[in-house]
């Protein structure tokens, strides 16, 4: 479990298609506190680290399945060598929980359809994945990129959401621009809502 509070941006070093896709993670996490099989939210995926290292900076190396490729942004050539992704490591019990719960299990690929300055902040405006814009609400938790964000406005399939500088600099959001694709992942609380609807009809 995740909260979506961004502690680190990481730099994909390598990739490498074998069975499954492998990549190697640059990071400024302490590796050595890293045991082999800890997950670590990637963009707000959740993956399996299988390898470390400190040479020549500090990596991780993750392999991801055909499914997370097919589900997430990765499959949508977003992921190439030198491009910037959010880090967030595994919740642990007693930490602050400063977002909401995350499982890093993405749901979709959203879309920036919009970007516009309002003070020091942007405003971001997003193209749902079919299906999901149900479960989005105003004033609702969303995790984007695996950064937990408070929904502003919704309109049909799109909805919009406020990014402050601080949340720029500590995230790879300082980078986005309009037509990137985007890994959504749902609030829990709105999935279980839907499903008791859904039995109780």
């Amino acid at each position: 479990m995740f909260t979506g509070i961004v502690t680190d941006i990481g730099e994909i070093l390598e990739l490498e298609q074998r069975g499954d896709l492998r990549a190697r993670i640059a990071t400024e996490y302490d590796v050595d506190g890293i045991e082999i099989g800890a997950s670590i939210a990637c963009d707000g995926c959740c993956l399996t680290v299988i390898a470390t290292g400190t040479s020549p900076r500090n990596w991780f190396d993750v392999e991801i399945s055909a499914e997370s490729v097919e589900k997430t942004n990765i499959g949508r050539n977003s992921w190439e060598l030198g491009h910037s992704i959010n880090l967030e490591r595994a919740l642990k019990v007693g930490d602050e929980l400063g977002g909401h719960i995350v499982s890093g299990h993405v749901d979709g690929v959203a879309e920036i359809v919009a970007m516009t300055d309002e003070g020091d902040s942007t405003r971001f405006t997003f193209r749902a994945p079919s299906g999901l814009e149900k479960f989005i609400a105003p004033k609702g938790s969303i995790t984007l990129n695996g950064t937990s964000l408070t929904v502003n406005e919704v309109e049909g399939d799109t909805f919009g959401v406020n990014i402050i500088p601080h949340t720029k600099q500590v995230t790879n959001w300082g980078r986005a621009k309009v037509g990137d694709r985007i890994n959504l992942e749902i609030d829990t609380l709105a999935r279980y809502v839907a499903r008791l609807q859904e039995w109780n009809a």
